[in-house]
C-alpha cells in the first residue's frame, strides 16, 4: 500500500515555496540537535524524555505502581452521580487515545525499525513507559486548574494550568504569556499533524486500496476530503460530549481490529518469538540499535506520531480536564494508560509483526513506512491489506475529531467562549481537512508539526515548577486508600 500524493497542479508547490523559509527557520530552532552516539539528537527529544524520567523518579514510579488502580478507575467503580465534569473518565481516556493513535502507529514504527533495526523496539517501549508518568502529571494539573464556563462547559489544559498555576506561584504575567503562547501554537499546530496529514494519508490509503492510479477516486481526492470533513463536522458539532460518545465506541473497535490482526500474525510465528525477542534485546544495545532506538525511534515518533502518546506536549490534558471526577490525580491515573495502550501495546505489536516476518530485512529503498507494514501483514494473510486500510483510516479519522476539540479549546481560550468563535473555528478546521486530502502541503504540515512540539518547552517548564502541586494531589488521592 503506497502513499498517494494528491496534488492540484502547482498550487501546493506555490504554497510550499512560500511557507518553506518560515518552516525551515522554526524547525531549525525547535529541532536543534547535538551530536549523540555518532548522530544528531534534537534537544526537544532530550527535553521530552527528561520530563518522563524526572516524573517517574519524582513520583516514585507511579507509572508502574498506579497501573492496576488506573484500570479500576476506568471501570467506573469509583464514579458517583454529581461528580464535577462533563464526560466519564473512560470517555475522556478514549477521546485522548483517539487523538494519539494515528497513521504513525502503522507507518512510523516501520520507519524506526528500518533506521535502527529491531533494537529500536526496546527504546520505543522504554520511552512509552516513561511517558506514562509525564501524562499523569500533566493531566492531574489539567483537572486541578480547569474552569467551568458560563454555559456549563468545562475547559482545561496547559494554557489554564500555566496561567493559574503561575499566578499561585506569584508570577501571573509569565503565566498569562505562556498560556497564550501555548494556545496560539496549538491553534495552528492542530491543522497539521491533527488534520491535514491525517486526511491526506486517509485519502491516499483509500485511493491505493481501490486501485491506485486506476482508481475512480484517483483524481477525486477532494471528494474524499469533503466526505471526511462532513463526518468530522457531524461528530464535533455536539462538542466534547458528542466526540466522547463516538470515541467510546470507535477507539475500542479500531484498537481491537488492528491488535487482533497483529496478534494473529504473531501467533502464526509463535515459534520465532524467542529469537525475535533476542534480536530486539541485543539490537537495543548495539551501536546501530542505540542510534536507531533513541534517534530513529524517538525523533520519528515525536515528529510523526510513532509513539503517538504526546506525553509532554500537554494536548491530552485538554480532553482529560473534562472528566467527571472531584480528584485531579484520579484522572491523572487514567491518563497514564494512554502511552501504555498506544506505545507499549499497539506500536510494539506493529514492531513484532515487522520483525517476525522479516520485512525489516527485505524492504527496498524507496518503500515507505506504511507499505513496509502492509507487506509484513500481507506476507502472512494476503487479504490483510483490507482490514489494515480500514484501521488506518479510522486511526486518521479519530485523530482529526480529537484534535478539532483541542484546537477549538485553545482558540476559545484566546478569543473567548462565544458561539461565533466556535462555529468559525470549526468551519476553518473542516476546510483544512478538505485541503489536506486534496493537495500535499508538506511545508505547512512540517511547520505545524514544529509548533506542536515547541509547546513542550513551556508545558514542561510548568510541570517542573508545579511538581509539588502534582505530588500533593497524588498524596491526597492515595490517602483515600483506594489502591
Amino acid at each position: 500500500m503506497t502513499t498517494h500524493s494528491t496534488r492540484t497542479g502547482g498550487l501546493d508547490a506555490a504554497i510550499n515555496d512560500a511557507v518553506q523559509p518560515v518552516t525551515d527557520a522554526v524547525s531549525s530552532v525547535v529541532f536543534y540537535a547535538i551530536p549523540v552516539a555518532g548522530t544528531d539528537m534534537p534537544l526537544i527529544v532530550l527535553w521530552l524524555i527528561g520530563g518522563g524520567l524526572f516524573f517517574t523518579l519524582y513520583l516514585g514510579f507511579i507509572n508502574l505502581r498506579g497501573f492496576r488502580h488506573a484500570c479500576r478507575v476506568i471501570s467506573g467503580r469509583y464514579a458517583k452521580d454529581g461528580d464535577p465534569g462533563e464526560i466519564s473518565q473512560f470517555s475522556a481516556l478514549t477521546t485522548a487515545i483517539s487523538g494519539t493513535v494515528g497513521i504513525g502507529n502503522i507507518a512510523g514504527v516501520a520507519v524506526a525499525i528500518s533506521v535502527g533495526g529491531p533494537g529500536a523496539t526496546f527504546w520505543m517501549i522504554v520511552a512509552g513507559l516513561l511517558g506514562m508518568s509525564t501524562k499523569l502529571a500533566e493531566c492531574t494539573l489539567g483537572v486541578r486548574y480547569r474552569r467551568v464556563n458560563a454555559d456549563g462547559q468545562v475547559a482545561g489544559g496547559p494554557m489554564y494550568y500555566l496561567r493559574h498555576g503561575f499566578a499561585e506561584l506569584g508570577h501571573p504575567g509569565i503565566g498569562r504569556a505562556l498560556g497564550a503562547f501555548y494556545a496560539a501554537a496549538m491553534v495552528f499546530g492542530c491543522l497539521g499533524i491533527g488534520n491535514m496529514f491525517q486526511s491526506n494519508q486517509a485519502a491516499a490509503i483509500l485511493i491505493n486500496i481501490s486501485g491506485g492510479e486506476a482508481s475512480m477516486l484517483a483524481d477525486k481526492a477532494w471528494l474524499i476530503g469533503v466526505v471526511l470533513a462532513l463526518a468530522v463536522g457531524i461528530i464535533t458539532i455536539g462538542g466534547i460530549r458528542s466526540i466522547a460518545a463516538t470515541t467510546v465506541r470507535l477507539v475500542p473497535f479500531m484498537a481491537l481490529l488492528y491488535t487482533g490482526l497483529g496478534l494473529l500474525v504473531i501467533l502464526m510465528h509463535a515459534d520465532a518469538l524467542p529469537a525475535a525477542a533476542a534480536r530486539i534485546w541485543h539490537g537495543a544495545f548495539s551501536p546501530d540499535g542505540i542510534a536507531g532506538g533513541i534517534v530513529g525511534v524517538l525523533i520519528t515518533g515525536f515528529r510523526r506520531a510513532v509513539f503517538s502518546n504526546e506525553a509532554g506536549l500537554g494536548s491530552a490534558a485538554i480532553a482529560h480536564s473534562t472528566a467527571r471526577t472531584p480528584y485531579p490525580a484520579s484522572e491523572g491515573h487514567v491518563a497514564l494508560l494512554e502511552p501504555f495502550i498506544d506505545t507499549v501495546v499497539i506500536c510494539t505489536i506493529t514492531a513484532l509483526v515487522i520483525v517476525l516476518t522479516g520485512t525489516d530485512l527485505t524492504s527496498a529503498p524507496g518503500v515507505n513506512g506504511i507499505e513496509m507494514s502492509t507487506r509484513a501483514f500481507t506476507s502472512v494473510f494476503a487479504w490483510a491489506h483490507v482490514p489494515l486500510a480500514i484501521a488506518a483510516i479510522l486511526f486518521a479519522f479519530s485523530t482529526m475529531i480529537a484534535w478539532s476539540y483541542y484546537g477549538l479549546t485553545a482558540f476559545q481560550y484566546l478569543v473567548g467562549n462565544s458561539r461565533l468563535a466556535e462555529v468559525g473555528f470549526k468551519l476553518f478546521f473542516l476546510g483544512f481537512v478538505i485541503l489536506g486530502a486534496s493537495i500535499e502541503l508538506s511545508a505547512v504540515v512540517d511547520l505545524s508539526d514544529a509548533l506542536v512540539f515547541v509547546v513542550a518547552i513551556p508545558n514542561l517548564i510548568g510541570l517542573y515548577l508545579l511538581a509539588p502541586v502534582i505530588k500533593a494531589e497524588v498524596k491526597r488521592y492515595v490517602a483515600l486508600d483506594r489502591y
